[in-house]
Formats: structure tokens, C-alpha cells, sequence
């Protein structure tokens, strides 16, 4: 039998995109079919490199040609991606702006920010961090670079800071510039342009995703931030109990407001349940059960997942090396399910509002 592209191409036609709804020929993700005899190769342009269905839809196109064609076909799919984006976000070279925000303090937004930037890089995204928390920066802590200083250059008459780059992610923050034991007593517009110039001033290169850390609450950085620059989605962080979820509800509730219209990612719960390392099975729910579940359900949004409440996570940020990158088990899985989650909720909603066969290839 004379294999043909056309019969590949068919074949495949009947595989779906388990979150777009459309096949993978439809959505132009097929490419670089290569036929030698009975051996076949191609490429399948995923989303986003951190898609969780990468596996499915690999062992669909497998099955696809061995049914609609024949099982004697040697195939070898290689499995990329294009990470896609619906707007301008206003920053050169950034596909995706995603918020990171609580309606309190004391939830964990920082930790969370911090490791789901490092479980997107880990699962292959080009990923920066800005730390937007003027008034209580915490990411010269979490990333142990606790008195370094940013580079600046000279472009076009104009300077560029560049960003500190470590654990494989491009990271600003107003601590970088700030004496860390004294306060920075700012009014509102002086703190408004020192985070526009987080945005503005940076040379970010090119990135999948930049993730910023917002302050705890609804005030003037939530506003500048979310006025100034188109933002892809937002994360809400809270915890179980109740006084957190009314105040993550309203920020919620700001996100959404028609002035900002910042879509929901989605909610993620922290703090969520307690495991002793000697009882790995036992869940103890000291802070109430279902809260994040509940918010995300009220508001409409997706929920991502639970983050337990485990010493490590605090141990591992105070020694400058956040826990996603320790291989700690639970905690990993945990931050890189909720980084395939995030980075899926993105490629839906980029897909929903254009259309994905005509931006695959920007």
C-alpha cells in the first residue's frame, strides 16, 4: 500500500481536541508529515507545552492511524506546542499576562505565584515573574537573592532593566531596589509607576507566560495593573475558612468588574488539609473542607486544586529554593497539576475568543 499525506491527514481528522472540541486537522495542528514506506512521521502543535492531555492525544493519533490505515505503520509522533495568545498584552514579546491575587493576606498568594511560575517552566513554558507586592516584596526571599541587583542597559537612548534569571525563570521585583529593612512609605501614584516600570522598563525577551504577584486586597497596584495592560486570566488564591473566602470573593468580584473584566482562571485552594509524613494516607481538615470548591463554583470558575498544608513549602522558601523544585512528591504533583491547569484554562479561553488555526503560527 502507498501510505499518501491525504490518507494521514484523514486519518487524523478524526481525532478531537479534548478541550477545544474541534479535530486536530481543523485546528491546523497537524504538521511536517514525512512518509517513508510504511514509516510515518508528524508533528502535533499542542497549546501549550504544559498541556496535561499531551499523552491522550498522542495514543488518539497512534490509534487513529492504525485503524483508518493500517496497524503495520511504524509511527513516531513528535509532540510540540506554539503557546497561543489573544491580545496584545502590552509588554514586547510576552504571550500571556496571568494576575495571581487574594483577597487577604496571609493565604499563601506568594508561594503560590512562586511555584506555579516554576511548575510552568518545568513542564517546558518560557516563564518570567514580576512581584508586584510594592509595600511586602517577597521573592528576594523565596528565590534566595536577597540583595542582588537587576542590570540595566541602554537601548535606543533608553534604559532596560534586565531581569534576574534563576531556576530557569526571568524574576523582578521592588525588593531588588529597595533597602529590605526599611518601609516604603509610597503614596499611590509613586506606586503606580514603579510597577509600570516592572512592565515597561523590563527587557522580558520573548515569554509563553508572565505570572504577576499582586498584593493582598483590591487597591491601586490592582487597579494599574489591570487597566494598563490587557491581562490574560487571573488566579484567585484563598484559603478554606470563611472570613478568607468572603474576602477572596471580593476580589473576585473587583476582577470582574466591567471597568477591568479580568477573566477567572480559576481558584485555588491552599492550606487545604494537613498530612502527617508518618500517616502519608490521613487528610486532616483543620481549616474546613470545600471552601475553594464552593467560591470557585459560585462565581463560575474553574476549580484547580488543593495544595495541603505541609512545613516544607515555608521551610523551602525561606531557604531560597521554592518546594516545586525539590521533588517533594505530594507537593510537587500538586503545583504541576495546578501548572496544567492554569496553562489549559488559558488555551481555551485564547481559543474561544480567536481562532486557533489562525494564530498557531504568530
Amino acid at each position: 500500500m502507498q501510505l499518501s499525506q491525504e490518507q494521514v491527514l484523514q486519518a487524523l481528522s478524526n481525532v478531537e481536541e479534548p478541550d477545544l472540541k474541534k479535530d486536530l486537522v481543523t485546528l491546523n495542528m497537524i504538521q511536517d508529515i514525512h512518509i517513508d514506506g510504511n514509516k510515518l512521521s508528524f508533528s502535533v502543535i499542542l497549546t501549550t507545552p504544559a498541556c496535561p492531555l499531551k499523552g491522550l492525544i498522542e495514543n488518539a493519533c497512534r490509534n487513529a492511524i492504525s485503524h483508518f490505515i493500517s496497524p503495520e505503520i511504524e509511527v513516531s509522533v513528535n509532540m510540540t506546542s506554539r503557546v497561543t495568545t489573544q491580545k496584545n498584552t502590552g509588554v514586547p514579546g510576552v504571550k500571556n499576562i496571568i494576575a495571581v491575587a487574594s483577597g487577604k493576606g496571609g493565604v499563601g498568594k506568594s508561594t503560590v505565584a512562586a511555584n506555579l511560575a516554576l511548575g510552568l517552566s518545568a513542564l517546558g513554558a518560557k516563564v518570567g515573574l514580576i512581584d508586584a507586592d510594592i509595600y511586602g516584596p517577597s521573592v528576594p526571599i523565596m528565590f534566595g537573592l536577597e540583595g542582588a541587583r537587576p542590570r540595566a542597559s541602554q537601548e535606543n537612548g533608553k534604559t532596560r532593566i534586565e531581569p534576574i534569571e534563576k531556576y530557569g525563570i526571568k524574576l523582578l521585583s521592588i525588593g531588588f531596589f529597595t533597602d529590605p529593612n526599611q518601609p516604603v512609605p509610597w503614596r499611590g501614584p509613586m506606586v503606580s509607576t514603579a510597577v509600570k516600570q516592572l512592565f515597561n522598563d523590563a527587557d522580558w525577551g520573548d515569554l509563553d507566560y508572565l505570572v504577576v504577584d499582586l498584593p493582598p486586597g483590591t487597591g491601586d497596584i490592582h487597579i494599574t495593573v489591570t487597566q494598563s495592560f490587557p491581562i490574560t486570566g487571573a488566579v484567585i488564591v484563598t484559603t478554606p475558612q470563611d472570613v478568607a473566602l468572603a474576602d477572596a470573593k471580593k476580589g473576585v468580584g473587583m476582577l470582574m468588574m466591567e471597568s477591568i473584566n479580568v477573566p477567572i482562571l480559576g481558584v485555588i485552594e491552599n492550606m487545604s488539609y494537613f498530612t502527617p509524613a508518618e500517616l502519608p494516607d490521613n487528610k486532616y481538615y483543620i481549616f474546613g473542607q470545600g471552601g475553594g470548591l464552593k467560591l470557585a463554583n459560585l462565581v463560575g470558575a474553574p476549580f484547580l486544586g488543593e495544595i495541603p498544608l505541609v512545613k516544607s513549602i515555608s521551610e523551602s522558601g525561606d531557604a531560597g529554593t521554592p518546594v516545586v523544585l525539590n521533588g517533594d512528591g505530594i507537593m510537587d504533583v500538586a503545583f504541576k497539576n495546578i501548572a496544567e491547569r492554569v496553562a489549559q484554562q488559558i488555551s481555551i479561553n485564547n481559543a474561544k475568543a480567536t481562532n486557533y488555526a489562525d494564530v498557531i503560527n504568530r
